[in-house]
Order: C-alpha cells, then sequence, then structure tokens
C-alpha cells in the first residue's frame, strides 16, 4: 500500500475508510490514543478533502453576551456571578439592540446570543431581544441562545420546549448554539455542571429544534476530567442524532481552559490533544459537514494547524468574546477578515466567506 509508512498502526482504520465502512467506538479510541499523529492527521485531512475540497469557511460574526448572571454557577465557568457580584452585569434590551445594530451597520451577517441562567429576568426579555434585533437589522442572522438557556425557558414557562422554540422561530431566531452539551457522560456532567441540563435533555431540545426546521451546531468540551470513552461516546450520540434528524451543520470542539474556575489544577489541554479531537471527530461524524477550529478556544496557531487536521471551518471574525477569555483564553477578542484569510492562505486553501447557512458569499483563492 502506497502510504503505508505514514498510517502506520492505523491500517485497519484505513481500509474500513476506503471500504466506506462506517468507524465504530473501538476505531475512535483507536484514533484518540494513536501517537501516530501524522498518520492521523492524513486520514482526518483525506476525509476534509472529500467533505469540501480545499475549502475553508469563515463568517463575518459578532459576539453579545447579554448578562454573566447565573444562578446555575457550574464548577467549569469562570464567566458566570452571582446577582449584585462586583462584576456581574445584564444589559437592557435596548443595550443588546444597539450593540446588535452597530454590528450590522458594521456588515455582520450572524449574531451570535448567549448568557447565563439569570434568576430574574421575565421571558418577555428573550423574546424581545430577538424581535427587536429583527426589526433593526432584519438581514442579520440571529444565532441565540443555548439548550440549557431554552431549558430554563421551558421551566418558567412551563411549556413543552416545542412551544418556546416555536415561539422563538416566529420571534426570528434562525439558528442554535451548540453550548451546553460539554460532554454528555452523566459522571461528568455531575461533578463540572450538576445544575445543569442533562445531556439527554439536551439531546432532545436540539432534536426538537430540527424537526421545526431550525438548525443547530454542536460543541464537545475537552481537556477537563473526560475519559477518552467519554468523549467518544459524547461524538457517537451526536452522530447518531444526526443521522435521525439531519439537523447539526457544524461541530465545534472547545478547549476547556481553567483560570477563574473550581478546577483551576487541571492542566489545559496540549495543542495535540486539540489536534486529536478534531481529526478524530472529522473521522467519526461523517455526518458532519463542517468541523470548527475554534482559534478563541484554542489559539489562532492551533486553530491554523487543525486545518490540515480535518477542520474545514475557523468560526469567524467574532469581535467580542467574554466567557473564554474570563477563563484565561490568551486569544485575541476579534481576529479580521484579513486576519482569517491571511490562516487559510498560508495553509494552502482557499478562503471561503458563508453565511450561518454555509452559502458561499464569496471565494477568495491564495
Amino acid at each position: 500500500m502506497k502510504f503505508k509508512p505514514i498510517i502506520s498502526g492505523l491500517e485497519d482504520v484505513y481500509d474500513k475508510i476506503m471500504m466506506e465502512q462506517r468507524l465504530n467506538r473501538d476505531d475512535g479510541l483507536k484514533l484518540l490514543q494513536t501517537t501516530n499523529i501524522l498518520g492521523l492527521g492524513y486520514l482526518a485531512n483525506e476525509r476534509r478533502h472529500v467533505m469540501t475540497g480545499d475549502q475553508v469557511f469563515f463568517n463575518n460574526n459578532a459576539h453579545i453576551n447579554y448578562s454573566n448572571v447565573c444562578k446555575v454557577r457550574c464548577g467549569l465557568c469562570a464567566f458566570a456571578k452571582d446577582p449584585g457580584e462586583k462584576g456581574s452585569y445584564t444589559m437592557s434590551v435596548e443595550e443588546v439592540v444597539n450593540k446588535a445594530g452597530q454590528y450590522a451597520d458594521q456588515g455582520v451577517t450572524e449574531i451570535h446570543i448567549v448568557g447565563g441562567i439569570h434568576p430574574e429576568l421575565p421571558f418577555s426579555y428573550y423574546l424581545d431581544i430577538i424581535r427587536k434585533i429583527k426589526e433593526r437589522a432584519p438581514h442579520v442572522s440571529l444565532k441565540a441562545f443555548t439548550a440549557a438557556e431554552y431549558d430554563y425557558f421551558a421551566q418558567i414557562q412551563n411549556e413543552p420546549i416545542k412551544e418556546i422554540l416555536t415561539k422563538f422561530k416566529k420571534a426570528g431566531v434562525s439558528f442554535i448554539t451548540g453550548g451546553g452539551a460539554e460532554n454528555f457522560s452523566q459522571r461528568v456532567r455531575e461533578i463540572i455542571c450538576p445544575g445543569k441540563l442533562t445531556g439527554e435533555r439536551w439531546l432532545e431540545i436540539h432534536r426538537t429544534a430540527h424537526e421545526l426546521g431550525i438548525p443547530t451546531n454542536a460543541n464537545i468540551l475537552y481537556g477537563l476530567i473526560e475519559t477518552d470513552v467519554e468523549l467518544i461516546d459524547h461524538l457517537l450520540a451526536l452522530r447518531t442524532l444526526q443521522d435521525e434528524t439531519k439537523g447539526f451543520y457544524a461541530l465545534i470542539p472547545t478547549a476547556f481552559h481553567p483560570k477563574n474556575t473550581k478546577f483551576s489544577e487541571v492542566t489545559q489541554a496540549s495543542a495535540l490533544r486539540t489536534l486529536k479531537v478534531i481529526a478524530v471527530a472529522r473521522l467519526l461524524l461523517d455526518n458532519f459537514q463542517y468541523i470548527k477550529a475554534y482559534w478563541v478556544s484554542s489559539t489562532p496557531q492551533v486553530a491554523q494547524m487543525a486545518l490540515s487536521f480535518g477542520a474545514n471551518d475557523l468560526d469567524g471574525v467574532v469581535r467580542e468574546e467574554k466567557i473564554y477569555h474570563t477563563a484565561g483564553a490568551t486569544s485575541p477578542q476579534m481576529q479580521s477578515e484579513q486576519q482569517l484569510i491571511h490562516m487559510i492562505h498560508e495553509v494552502g486553501f482557499d478562503a471561503v466567506e458563508r453565511d450561518s447557512y454555509y452559502h458561499i458569499l464569496k471565494t477568495i483563492r491564495p
């Protein structure tokens, strides 16, 4: 076999891929635990090329974190504050809308809106944010709230999640973020986020969104206390739901940042771990078109390397990210369009600006 030296130790996985056989849990573990990082990268890069050729995507987006007040206070989170605590804040509806309008005037095509599980804000606050941003900037796509937030909305309204999601879709939500997934293992969740929704509830909410025609992304958190088996099982749960609904667009693997959290003693995930997780996700998630290299989490340098390990999306400009930076992220709070294009071109790929639905807005070739 021509490439045998490159994929040493991974020949059986290579053969399954060539025969178009789906990889299983054991294959995922073998890939995640391999010391042949170049072979793993080769396999993932080949799969990426089959998916989208030499295209690497990004979008002109912005983040708005409307509040850091949260009653759940997960141990993994450095962003959340109690009501009245020093550093806590909650934006008014008008402040959120004004900020969104400013971003829209700068050419932003997508606004990512998430916050904490606020114990005092009324349900109307969240709907008003969406409605009024759509009135101010109807052309902007609103990727709003996590499954954890939607679960909370259902609780305070005492309504089924289907009714909650239907209301937000009518108000103007066009996409749901992948946040709140962390790791689906009950063991992990009881340690890192015991007050948050279960993994099963997260999957239920995303399934319901897909049934309503609302596309979503999916996240996976790594580098905390999860075992390799728990990481692989999380990916396989996402693959199973995608088989059922085909409603996921992208996976966003995010590295845990320990600073200012209850797990500050945890050693941050290495660049090698990041590349492995992204490559394994690309190979296991054969029904996901897009795998993001989220530069906010991994640093722009590692994200750029990940483009040769199966990733084909750099997320976007972002503009203002608070959640990871309160946990010690050293990445900048935004990357300009030209910086993203340079990152992509330097690896030899075409830079493709997209909208939320991966419609191509323009292609910039090296």
